[in-house]
C-alpha cells in the first residue's frame, strides 16, 4: 500500500470515529443540547496529518428547583386531664381522626409500627382539599413530647409537648410545620390564621375526647 493510500485510510478511519462519536452524543443526550457543531475532519495534504474538531455551544438545560422554606404554626391549650392521660391519648395515632377536623384517616403499618399513613380531607375556599403522606414517629419522651416528620407525600413535621399544670390538668403545645416554595411564603403567611383556627378546634375537641378517653 502506498504512503498516500495509507494516509487516506487513516483519515477515513478518523472521520468514521468522529461521526460515530457525534451520533452517539446526539442520540444519548439530544434533549440536553441546545446546539452542537462539529466541523469535518481537516487534512491539508498527504504529509499534514494534524487535525482538530470541537463542540461549540455545549449547554445543558437544568430543571427548575424552587427554594423551599419551612413555615411553623403553634397553638397552646390547657386540658383538664393529667399529663399521663393526655400523652397516652395523643399517642393513639389511629384515634386522631376522631378529634382533628382535617385528618380523615391514620393507619399504622403492621410491620413497622413507627410508620403511619395519613390522609387529609377538608373543604375550604370552595375547594375539596386532599393530601396524603407517610410519617415516622421519632423517639418520644414519655409524658413530655411526641414528634414526627413525613418521609414521602405532603412535606410536614410537627411536635406536641405536654406541661403539667397540677395533678389533674396540663398544658398542650402543638406545633405543625409545612414546607412551601419561598415564592409562596406571602400566601402561606396569609393562610396561617386559617391553619391556626383548625389546630385550635382540634385541641378543643381533643380536650373533650381525652376526658372520655380517661373515663374508659
Amino acid at each position: 500500500m502506498s504512503t498516500a493510500a495509507a494516509s487516506a485510510v487513516v483519515v477515513n478511519h478518523r472521520i468514521v470515529n468522529l461521526n460515530q462519536m457525534k451520533s452517539t452524543l446526539l442520540s444519548s443526550s439530544s434533549s440536553s443540547f441546545i446546539s452542537t457543531k462539529c466541523p469535518p475532519y481537516r487534512c491539508d495534504g498527504p504529509h499534514k496529518r494534524n487535525s482538530h474538531y470541537y463542540l461549540a455551544a455545549f449547554k445543558f438545560k437544568r430543571p427548575f428547583s424552587p427554594v423551599m422554606e419551612w413555615q411553623d404554626c403553634t397553638v397552646k391549650m390547657e386540658v383538664d386531664v393529667p399529663t399521663s392521660v393526655a400523652y397516652k391519648c395523643y399517642a393513639d395515632r389511629e384515634a386522631i381522626p376522631q378529634w382533628m377536623p382535617f385528618i380523615s384517616s391514620v393507619k399504622i403499618l403492621e410491620d413497622k409500627p413507627d410508620l403511619s399513613r395519613w390522609s387529609l380531607k377538608y373543604k375550604a375556599f370552595g375547594q375539596d382539599i386532599e393530601f396524603s403522606w407517610l410519617a415516622r414517629n421519632m423517639q418520644p419522651i414519655p409524658n413530655q413530647k411526641i414528634h414526627w416528620r413525613s418521609l414521602e407525600g405532603l412535606p410536614n413535621r410537627g411536635a406536641v409537648r405536654f406541661f403539667p399544670k397540677g395533678i389533674s390538668s396540663c398544658l398542650i403545645e402543638l406545633t405543625v410545620s409545612y414546607e412551601v416554595p419561598q415564592l409562596l411564603i406571602p400566601v402561606a403567611s396569609a393562610l396561617e390564621p386559617f391553619l391556626e383556627s383548625l389546630l385550635v378546634r382540634g385541641l378543643e375537641r381533643f380536650a373533650k375526647f381525652a376526658k372520655s378517653y380517661s373515663a374508659d
